[in-house]
């Protein structure tokens, strides 16, 4: 198999007072190569932007990066309308958009939006049914009907626009499942990186999932969130006594995400501060101009 591209993004948080700062932010990594932006969409939050009304603000205001929620509220986004606004956005992007999905995390949150609360097992039934109604309503073709236990469409046109990729954020056997079945990528909950537990235990579930539904189980790509200080000097330990990344100098990321790619198979990462907020504008400099294009060499070598 000929390698894949490799993804390098940056994780913001979307408050409305930061919104000069965020589109700023965007704008520069545009300029400086970046691959993708991602958005929290958390509804509830009255002090946070609309996810996808700021996804396609600032998808208006660049012209190569990609942008996604991390991962889409489906509980208060009802899959026919999500597939007509990420089609919406591809075609008004040139593509620049990947869907993130989840089955739904703060239920309690969700629940004061009005929304039917759901048992575990039920959203991701819906998460399920909801990725295969948005890849139906896609790619033109005739009228569609589904009868899901969760959606029903009854001869809905479908958008001539292609589904966007999936990346899905999926936890639980059942959802990592759901994942091997129907999507295209897989952010691993919790900032979990190649070296936890989490993933070790985690990816199996996907990969047979995958196979037994007839799929190449590498057609499902892991793009990680990763949170880490970028340091000036070298650190003496790059990870914390649970074995978690917590950064270093730009060497020492250069090394451990190249091996991430080549040895673990990483296919993205997506940078986030060390609380797990926006870094801040230097660091993120230091990512798009130091580390991604000499980790982009390094895997491309090989």
């Amino acid at each position: 198999m000929p390698a894949q591209k490799v993804f390098f993004g940056f994780g913001a948080h979307s408050g409305i007072d930061g919104a000069p700062e965020l589109l700023r932010m965007v704008r520069q990594a545009d300029r400086d190569g970046l691959d993708h932006f991602s958005l929290s969409d958390h509804p509830y939050f009255g002090g946070r932007l609309d996810a996808y009304a700021a996804l396609a603000f600032l998808l208006g205001s660049t012209e190569r990066i990609a942008g996604f929620a991390n991962v889409s509220n489906l509980p208060t986004r009802p899959a026919p309308m999500l597939a007509r606004m990420v089609t919406s956005l591809s075609a008004l992007s040139d593509g620049r958009v990947v869907l993130g999905m989840g089955a739904g995390g703060l239920w309690n949150r969700i629940a004061d939006m009005g929304v039917p609360r759901l048992s575990p097992g039920a959203a991701v039934e819906a998460f399920e049914e909801a990725v295969t109604l948005v890849r139906k309503l896609s790619g033109g073709g005739p009228p569609v009907t589904f009868q899901g236990r969760h959606y029903q469409v009854t001869e809905i046109e479908p958008a001539p626009v292609a589904a966007p990729p999936v990346w899905t954020g999926s936890v639980g056997p059942k959802s990592l499942a759901a994942t091997g079945r129907v999507a295209d990528g897989w952010i691993p909950g919790h900032a979990a990186d190649w070296l936890s537990e989490r993933y070790r235990t985690s990816r199996p579930v996907i990969d047979e999932a995958a196979a037994a539904a007839g799929r190449d189980p590498r057609e499902i790509r892991t793009v990680f969130n990763l949170p880490g200080r970028i340091t000036e000097r070298p650190l003496a330990a790059t990870r914390d006594a649970d074995g978690r990344w917590i950064g270093g100098s730009a060497g020492q990321w250069i090394e451990e995400l190249t091996g991430a790619v080549l040895r673990h198979g990483a296919a993205g990462f997506t940078l986030f501060s060390p609380d797990g907020g926006t870094q801040d504008a230097a660091s993120l400099g230091r990512w798009a101009a130091e580390i991604v294009p000499a980790v982009r060499e390094a895997t491309a070598r090989g």
